[in-house]
């Protein structure tokens, strides 16, 4: 795992299953394809999640994401 957010209860954009608002979470990870394929079988089994999106990330979207997260450590520590 390399990083976690918890966006909270947001409205969906159209009704999943007669439901119109869920929990939003994001997870960055690195694994192999084998244990992705395993985590993506569980997520379907899985009645609580309504949908999900796996994604591999290139290389400037990692770094897009590591100086995003540098930049809000830096802003928290301001604060």
């Amino acid at each position: 795992m390399v990083h976690e957010e918890h966006w909270g209860l947001k409205k969906l954009a159209y009704p999943i299953q007669h439901k119109s608002t869920g929990f939003y979470h994001l997870f960055e990870f690195e694994a192999e394809g084998a244990l992705i394929e395993k985590l993506e079988i569980q997520f379907r089994r899985d009645e609580r999640v309504i949908r999900f999106l796996t994604m591999k990330m290139d290389k400037y979207a990692v770094e897009y994401s590591e100086k995003k997260r540098r930049m809000n450590k830096k802003e928290e520590k301001e604060d």
